[in-house]
C-alpha cells in the first residue's frame, strides 16, 4: 500500500550502525498530519488524500482555509498537500498520520524546494571551466561561444548560460530510512534531502521498486 506524509527538514547529523560505521542522516519531522479531504474515483476521477500539517494561529491563515477547518471541526494547520494513492480504503477525514507509518529500512522518495542561490554565472551554475586568468586574455568567466556566425545565426535552445540558480522542486528517489523515532515523530533518512532547514517536504514510498 502506498504511504505518504508531510515533513519538515530539521537538519543533518550522523549516527553509528551496528558495525560502528558512521552514517550521515537527515532528521525530518514527519507529521503528525491530519486528513482533511478524501478523493475517490466516483467523486473526483482519481484516488487521493489531502493532508494538513503544523499548527498555526488563526491570524496566519486565510479565510477560505479557516472555513475549511472550521467546517470539518479540525484544528487549524499551516500546510496543505495532496497525495495520490492506490487506494483510500479505510481513510476518513480526521485520520491522523504519524511517523509510525514508515519503518526502518524502507525506501522513500522525498520532494522539496532546493535552496535559492540567485543569479549565478555559467561556472557556478553549470560547472563550466574558466578561461586563462592572465591580464591579456580578456576572457575569464564568460559563458563561451554563442554558436555559428552566419549559419545558423542564432543561439540554440538549451545553451547553458548565466541565470537564476536553485529554488526548484527537486525529488530525490530511493532514500533509505535508517531509524524512526516514534516519540518525537522524526525520521532519520540516509544522506541529504532538498531544501534548507525548516523547509517543507513531501515524503512517499519509492516509486521505482525500492521496497520489496
Amino acid at each position: 500500500m502506498k504511504k505518504a506524509i508531510i515533513g519538515k527538514k530539521i537538519g543533518m547529523t550522523q549516527i553509528f550502525d551496528e558495525k560502528g560505521l558512521v552514517i550521515p542522516v537527515t532528521a525530518i519531522e514527519a507529521g503528525p498530519c491530519t486528513v482533511v479531504q478524501v478523493k475517490t474515483e466516483e467523486t473526483d476521477g482519481y484516488q487521493a488524500i489531502k493532508v494538513a500539517f503544523e499548527a498555526v494561529k488563526e491570524k496566519h491563515i486565510n479565510k477560505p482555509e479557516q472555513g475549511l477547518f472550521k467546517k470539518l471541526n479540525l484544528d487549524l494547520k499551516k500546510y496543505l498537500r495532496e497525495f495520490r494513492l492506490d487506494t483510500v480504503e479505510g481513510i476518513t477525514v480526521g485520520t491522523e498520520i504519524k511517523a509510525d507509518t514508515f519503518v526502518a529500512g524502507e525506501k522513500i522518495d522525498v520532494q522539496g524546494t532546493s535552496k535559492g542561490k540567485g543569479f549565478q554565472g555559467a561556472i557556478k551554475r553549470h560547472g563550466q571551466h574558466r578561461g586563462p586568468m592572465g591580464h591579456g586574455s580578456m576572457y575569464h568567466r564568460k559563458p563561451g561561444s554563442m554558436g555559428g556566425t552566419s549559419t545558423p545565426g542564432r543561439v540554440f535552445k538549451g545553451k547553458k548560460l548565466p541565470g537564476r540558480m536553485g529554488n526548484k522542486t527537486i525529488t530525490m528517489q530511493n532514500l533509505e530510512i535508517v531509524r524512526v523515532d516514534l516519540d518525537k515523530n522524526v525520521l532519520l533518512v540516509k544522506g541529504n534531502v532538498p531544501g534548507a532547514k525548516g523547509s517543507v517536504l513531501m515524503i512517499q514510498n519509492a516509486v521505482k521498486g525500492g521496497n520489496k
